[in-house]
């Protein structure tokens, strides 16, 4: 077949997906008017699920996966915002982590508020002046993020979906050279995450601690012997070349992300549950307290722990493990553990989609 008739053929099969695409957008319409009808919120965290599940069963190539689930992902965006336009509350402006992984987890359609602090993300969801918040939960080189797990523990938000996406940091300057550079903006995560490269190649230059990424690039953008680091993203936002990528120490620098919203979500069969409790103050308590997850054969993926801030010496303890909050054997962990501790919190139950 020649040039001229595959072109053809292409421009064919763009008819077809452009009407198809139409047509399934016209569905999702009145899936929104039935949501809105039945008091149901829009975004569905096991119905996307579902959805990339059979996208991946159907799929027999040349497309991978991860580009499906990409294109999918603006599909299923572009249908929320035709059911209903979703209002995101995240942390930082565009070119911030937490803005890049928020709009990967809900696609290009959405209104994105950005906000300074990670307590101001959770306010606006329960104020109702945004659909859903997104924050991070843990860096895979700097640990837990503080700010998260104490909002965690007095708001009544449900975490409804997680997300994991790899940080990729860069060096956004103007200099052209790294000798020109005399002062480098990031925030302290950040330059923890960098250390042994600043050391190496910019031993001499001052570092300024901000807040966010998106204000070094800003800060950074004003001089030519200026730098930050941050996302490629953030530096296209400031207009600001990469002078070096990929400076992070650690070669799998990965964020965990939260989606906190007013319910978590049902179950798929494949999902987790996080949860917070504390203890009462006796030898081996903390040893007793997983007793429950292991009679019911319940995984744990994660524990961490963290000072109540009420009383000295009285700490939170915060678990992740695979199961949904509904499943009978969950349920029964739970009842044996609620007899056991002093404070028992669910904080959802969400779909392991990565």
């Amino acid at each position: 077949m020649s040039l001229p008739q595959l072109r053809q053929k292409i421009d064919a099969l763009d008819a077809r997906i452009v009407a198809l695409l139409n047509a399934r957008a016209q569905v999702s319409k009145s899936i929104g008017a039935e949501k809105l009808k039945n008091n149901q919120k829009i975004y569905s965290p096991d119905r996307e699920t579902q959805v990339l599940k059979r996208i991946r069963a159907l799929s027999k190539g040349p497309l991978s996966y991860e580009a499906l689930r990409d294109i999918y992902r603006e599909v299923m965006s572009c249908s929320l915002s035709i059911e209903k336009p979703q209002m995101i509350a995240v942390l930082g402006e565009a070119g911030a982590y937490t803005n890049i992984a928020a709009r990967k987890i809900f696609g290009r359609q959405m209104t994105y508020v950005p906000c300074d602090k990670i307590p101001e993300v959770f306010k606006k969801v329960e104020l109702g002046e945004c659909d859903y918040g997104v924050v991070p939960i843990e860096n895979s080189t700097e640990g837990a993020v503080t700010w998260t797990f104490d909002m965690l523990v007095d708001s009544e938000l449900k975490i409804c979906r997680q997300s994991k996406m790899p940080i990729l940091h860069n060096l956004l300057s103007h200099a052209g050279e790294l000798s020109r550079i005399r002062k480098v903006y990031a925030n302290p995560q950040v330059f923890n995450q960098c250390q042994n490269w600043l050391l190496k190649h910019l031993s001499r230059a001052e570092r300024i601690e901000v807040e966010s990424t998106t204000q070094a690039a800003e800060k950074a953008s004003h001089g030519r012997n200026l730098a930050s680091i941050g996302s490629a993203e953030a530096g296209e936002v400031y207009g600001l070349p990469v002078l070096r990528k990929g400076i992070h120490d650690m070669a799998h620098n990965t964020t965990r992300f939260l989606v906190m919203g007013e319910n978590d979500a049902p179950p798929t069969g494949h999902d987790k549950t996080s949860i917070l409790f504390s203890i009462k103050d006796r030898v081996g308590a903390l040893y007793s307290m997983l007793g429950p997850f292991y009679r019911n054969k319940i995984n744990l993926t994660k524990i961490e722990s963290r000072p109540s801030k009420k009383k000295a010496w009285d700490y939170y303890f915060f678990v992740d493990f695979e199961g949904h909050r509904l499943d009978p054997r969950v349920q029964k962990a739970l009842r044996q553990l609620e007899d056991m501790c002093k404070y028992l919190k669910i904080l959802g139950s969400y779909p392991v989609l990565e």
